[in-house]
């Protein structure tokens, strides 16, 4: 998500072999998914042949490969589904009423069209949203409403939590309310019960008590790693030992999720 005159600095696509050992340093902790994001409003066609590296190096350890890079056209998406990508994230942020204050650098419908055009190539879509934009309560279920409908519910759904950053529009932003985020969250495991309802960027900013209240609401799946694009995650010790005060084990590594799914 870009917001309207964000100034984000750039920087270029991570070589294939630095990927390749943050996927084997992940395997080795326990994780069985490996996502690999880039900030784009679309991929270049110079940047495919080393996307396409990415993904074959990645299931070649054996591992389930996400991708998150923007809009997608008819032949990426197919590179990416021969490559052999998993699962592809691709965020509708909001609902289609507030979507134009955010967001200038696609529409909603580019968004939905992405997404279906790679549900049609056989990739597994992720796709959740981001709370705390400025948005009313509808929105949020609006934005639900929109994934429930899609021609099939995504297999993951990502609940983030907006984390102000310097020089947006939306750095002075009011934080959500615990509360209401930990609401949408249940709504969201109620109006689609088979997805992965992931807790998503934010989570350095939440107590482990708001965390617990999601868990308990339907969340049960976590991101793990430095970062999630531009914004900061927790360390995974941390969430292991959160993970344990709560009685939670997470999946066995046969079946485990990329960020350590929580059953």
């Amino acid at each position: 998500m870009l917001a309207i005159g964000a100034q984000l600095p750039a920087s270029k696509l991570i070589e294939v072999e630095r990927v390749l050992a943050q996927a084997r340093a992940a395997r080795e902790s326990g994780a069985t998914r490996f996502c690999m994001g880039a900030a784009w409003r679309e991929p270049k066609s110079r940047d495919m042949d080393a996307l396409v590296a990415m993904v074959e190096g990645v299931k070649a350890l054996g591992m389930e490969t996400c991708m998150t890079l923007g809009m997608l056209d008819d032949t990426q998406v197919v590179q990416l589904r021969e490559a052999g990508l998993d699962y592809y994230n691709h965020n509708l942020d909001t609902s289609e009423r507030f979507y134009p204050e955010v967001i200038t650098t696609r529409t909603f419908a580019d968004r939905i069209d992405t997404l279906n055009r790679v549900q049609e190539a056989g990739i597994k879509v992720c796709s959740g949203g981001i709370l705390g934009m400025g948005e009313e309560t509808a929105d949020r279920l609006d934005m639900l409403v929109s994934l429930a409908n899609l021609p099939a519910p995504p297999d993951s759904v990502p609940i983030n939590m907006l984390m102000p950053q310097p020089g947006t529009p939306l750095a002075e932003a009011e934080p959500v309310d615990p509360i209401d985020f930990v609401r949408i969250i249940a709504v969201a495991r109620i109006m689609m019960p088979r997805a992965h309802v992931r807790l998503s960027a934010g989570r350095s900013d939440m107590s482990d008590e708001m965390q617990a209240l999601c868990f308990f609401a339907g969340a049960n799946s976590i991101f793990v790693g430095e970062t999630l694009l531009t914004a900061a995650n927790p360390e995974e010790n941390s969430d292991m030992a959160l993970l344990s005060r709560l009685g939670i084990t997470p999946m066995k590594a046969e079946v485990q999720i990329k960020a350590d799914a929580a059953e």
